[in-house]
């Protein structure tokens, strides 16, 4: 058995749709289908999911939303029309909108996070219905229905360990089975969102539950690449890579996979597979627990903006019971998360997203790290990039920061901070925003062009 997760570009129009069909039903053990919302149409487009923030925001702040609720109802019914799909499944979704956007608002998050499901929600029924139409045997399933229970974290919701055993059942049913990717529903009974991006966690928590032979996730590339191509031209492709490996190059900047959508299938040991819907034939990338290490120590590149840094030094720093705990307590208490935390014996850098340290928020824990910790020094560093380097061959590897840092120097782009995880697997490196792009090309053309 398969599960396949086709992404927003692969359902934007009836054209891709029918491509997905016949994917599906090519082969016989593709009986597991997650969609995700439909995606841009072309280069300005908009995604249905923004639509439907927009939506929801329009009604939150005024009432009502008409004109937002109708342009999301043109897109369904474009693609249906051009599908010969009946009318009733438009005006079924239509209903559906206008029902969710008249619901409760007191909840803010729990009134966005309804709307937002509603585009792999309704997606999968118009899927569904289209292949019916053709004579498929095809049912939509609400994830609701099927008992895939989430955290209750609006926009931020987890798997509930409970979920598995439930969906289990799934692989019983008849057909071809269509979820919505994306959403799930909290223990209270409310619709609750993943991250942006979601669907990928779908799959992978369906691939588990059913223990599936593959997790196949098709999007728009022909194949996981070593490097962005937006970055470098004609990167070279993976053709193998492990789970570790991947899961740090989604954390650093790798889009084509969620970076939590490995979890499930981690720990059952299934095998994903990156394919491309416009080009299926291509051989993909596939993602395992170990791989022969045949294209050198390194694997990736990848590359992300939007961190900062706080650093703060302290003499005999080393020698002080409990300052990390001290500071992480301090983070903590603000709601943030830490990303790194690079040190030395009197001084450590705490590195977070940016968007987390509002001004506010920076003047509060620089006030209480002066006043509760008696720091020396204490600044923050804004406009940070992190590049990571990743391959499984660099435990085995002599010399791979020494090639790094040449390759920056020679690039003329200084290293503000390094840190290197205790797997091996990756290195990351803090540079200014400004100088990512060359750090990148520096690094690729040190580990794959030479």
């Amino acid at each position: 058995m398969k599960v396949a997760k086709f992404g927003g570009t692969s359902l934007a129009t009836a054209d891709q749709i029918r491509k997905v069909c016949n994917i599906v039903v090519s082969d016989p053990d593709r009986k597991i289908i997650v969609v995700s919302a439909p995606g841009k149409r072309y280069k300005d487009d908009i995604k249905v999911t923004d639509l439907l923030i927009a939506c929801a925001e329009r009604c939150l702040a005024d009432g009502s939303a008409e004109p937002e609720l109708e342009a999301i109802v043109s897109r369904y019914r474009e693609i249906a029309q051009q599908l010969n799909v009946s009318d009733k499944i438009v005006e079924l979704i239509a209903a559906d909108l206008k029902g969710r956007l008249s619901a409760d608002k007191s909840n803010r998050e729990k009134f966005i996070d309804s709307l937002k499901a509603a585009g792999e929600d309704n997606c999968a029924k118009l899927v569904a219905a289209y292949l019916q139409g053709i004579g498929v045997e095809a049912q939509y399933v609400n994830p609701k229905d099927a008992g895939l229970l989430l955290s209750n974290e609006f926009g931020n919701a987890q798997v509930l360990p409970e979920s598995y055993e439930k969906l289990k059942c799934l692989k019983n049913r008849p057909g071809i089975i269509i979820f919505p990717g994306f959403f799930g529903c909290s223990p209270e009974g409310d619709v609750v969102t993943f991250p942006r991006g979601g669907s990928d966690i779908t799959g992978s928590i369906l691939a588990a539950a059913v223990e599936a032979d593959l997790y196949e996730n098709f999007t728009d590339v022909d194949s996981v690449y070593a490097v962005d191509p937006r970055i470098v031209a004609n990167p070279k492709p993976i053709h193998e890579i492990t789970y570790r490996e991947m899961r740090e190059l989604s954390y650093a900047g790798f889009s084509v996979l969620h970076e939590e959508a490995l979890v499930p299938v981690y720990y059952k040991g299934i095998p994903v597979r990156i394919k491309n819907t416009n080009n299926p034939d291509a051989p993909g990338t596939t993602i395992r627990r170990t791989r022969e290490n045949t294209n050198g120590p390194v694997v990736g590149i990848a590359c992300d903006t939007g961190f900062c840094s706080i650093f703060m030094s302290k003499y005999l720093m080393n020698r002080e019971v409990g300052f990390g705990r001290k500071v992480l307590q301090i983070l903590e208490n603000e709601g943030i998360a830490y990303e790194h935390l690079p040190s030395g014996i009197d001084n450590m850098s705490v590195v977070l997203r940016e968007n987390k340290l509002t001004k506010d928020i920076e003047e509060r824990i620089i006030q209480r790290i002066k006043e509760e910790l008696k720091v020396d020094d204490i600044h923050v560093e804004r406009d940070l990039a992190l590049v990571v380097i990743v391959g499984e061959g660099m435990m085995r590897t002599v010399g791979i920061t020494a090639r790094a840092g040449a390759a920056f120097a020679r690039a003329r782009v200084n290293i503000e901070m390094i840190n290197q995880g205790s797997s091996e697997v990756s290195i990351m490196f803090g540079v200014r925003a400004e100088d990512s792009v060359n750090a990148v090309r520096a690094l690729y053309e040190e580990f794959f062009e030479k």
